[in-house]
Formats: structure tokens, sequence, C-alpha cells
């Protein structure tokens, strides 16, 4: 049986992980960076929130095998993968994530029209890189339960 001390020692390092704000950052980029890759790539097979097929660039709709819808239904299994790497492994997969996102800004700073969508996508990638970071830290020192 444990006494009122030893509970209120051990309650304290979690107390502590939960009320640090880099590891609140840290919680909130890898949850956002797990939900949010994991809905858009669910959105590549039915395209309820855009025309994903138009974010394709001409030139890689040339090379890629199929249709551009094909080519959509290829990025949405990796962005689910990519989701499911950050819940698992944040470290690897902020970086991953970060990686992707290089890869769409390319893509979009190559269609005219799309340069405010590519910025915004900078704008995640460097979230992407912070939360590869925090995870460097704060992954391997998860609160006590």
């Amino acid at each position: 049986m444990s006494s009122p001390t030893t509970s209120a020692t051990s309650a304290t390092p979690r107390q502590a992980a939960l009320t640090d704000p880099g590891y609140q950052a840290f919680v909130v980029l890898r949850v956002g960076f797990t939900v949010a890759p994991i809905l858009f790539g669910l959105d590549k097979f039915t395209n309820l929130l855009v025309d994903w097929p138009t974010y394709l660039a001409p030139w890689i709709n040339d090379i890629v095998p199929g249709s551009a819808q094909a080519a959509m239904y290829a990025v949405g299994v990796i962005e689910i993968v990519a989701g499911l790497v950050v819940a698992l492994l944040p470290r690897f997969g902020g970086w991953l994530v970060a990686g992707w996102l290089a890869g769409i800004i390319i893509s979009l700073l190559t269609i005219p029209g799309y340069y405010d969508i590519a910025l915004r996508d900078f704008g995640l990638l460097l979230g992407a890189v912070a939360l590869a970071r925090l995870a460097q830290r704060y992954h391997a020192k998860r609160p006590s339960h």
C-alpha cells in the first residue's frame, strides 16, 4: 500500500510534464500532424473538401502512370501512413511529413496561382520540423502514469 507521500511524489513528474509549455506544444503538434494527414489522405478518395487532382502539377501528372485521380489515391495512402508514423514515431514522422510537404511545395510553386497554398504549406513544414525537434526531447520522456 502506498503512502500519501509516495503517491504525491509520483504525481509530481506527470504534473510537471503536463504543465510544461514545451511538452504541451509537442502534444498539440503530434495530434495535429497525426489527424490532419490521415483526414486529408482519406479525402483523396472522396474529394469532399476539394478537387485534389487540380493540385497536381501538370509536369508531375505527365510522369506518373494513370490519371491525376489515381495519383491522388497514392498520395492519400502516403498521407495516411505519414499520419500513423507521426502517431507512433514522432521523431521520424515529423521529418517524414516535413519532407513530404517540401515535395508538395515544389509542386505547387510550378502551378501559377497556387503560391499562397505553397506559403501555407511552408508554415506547416516549419511546424513538422518543430514537432520532430520537440519529439527528440519529449517522446522518450513520457509522463508517468
